[in-house]
C-alpha cells in the first residue's frame, strides 16, 4: 500500500468499507480516533504514550487489529504557509514506517486540529488537566473527521 496526499486515491486503495483510524503524531504522544464503518462521524478513541518506534508500531497494530481498521489518516503538520517544516518531515517518515501494516495511509493537513480542539474545550470550561488529557485523541478526531468529510463528497461511479 502506498502513502497519498490525494483522498480520491485512498479511496480507491480502500479494500472495503469499513473503520478508519485517525493518527494525530506527536512527538510524546500519539492521539488515536476512529470513524463508523460508513465514514460518517468520527470520534476520539485513546492516545498512546510514545517511547521506541516498535513498541509503539507493536500498539498501532494490536490496535487495527482490536477494531477492524481498513486504514489510516494521519495528520500532517504542515507550516501555515502550506510547506514542510522538520515536524511534518518527521511525520512523513513516521507514516512511512507504517506502510508494513499494509494499510492505505492518507496524509491529511492537521495546520488547525489541535487549535480548534483546544479553543473548543477552554469555551467549554474543561479544566487544563483534562484538555492535556485529552488533546490529542481529540485532535485526531477532529483530522480523522475533515478527512472522512471530504471522503463523503468525492464523485462516486455507482
Amino acid at each position: 500500500m502506498a502513502l497519498t496526499l490525494a483522498p480520491a486515491e485512498f479511496a480507491d486503495a480502500v479494500a472495503s468499507a469499513g473503520k478508519l483510524a485517525g493518527l494525530d503524531v506527536g512527538t510524546k504522544t500519539i492521539g488515536l480516533a476512529l470513524c463508523d464503518a460508513t465514514w460518517s462521524f468520527a470520534g476520539p478513541s485513546e492516545t498512546i504514550q510514545r517511547t521506541k518506534f516498535g513498541v509503539d508500531f507493536a500498539l498501532l497494530r494490536a490496535f487495527i487489529a482490536k477494531h477492524g481498521v481498513v486504514g489510516l489518516v494521519v495528520g500532517l503538520p504542515l507550516n501555515l504557509d502550506g510547506s514542510d517544516s522538520p515536524r511534518t518531515q518527521s511525520v512523513r517518515a513516521f507514516a512511512r514506517n507504517l506502510l508494513p501494516l499494509d494499510l492505505p495511509i492518507l496524509l491529511w493537513d492537521e495546520r488547525w486540529s489541535t487549535q480548534a480542539v483546544e479553543r473548543a474545550m477552554i469555551a467549554a470550561d474543561v479544566s487544563r488537566a483534562k484538555r492535556a488529557a485529552a488533546v490529542d485523541k481529540l485532535a485526531a478526531a477532529h483530522i480523522l473527521q475533515g478527512a472522512i468529510d471530504a471522503l463523503a463528497n468525492l464523485p462516486r461511479d455507482d
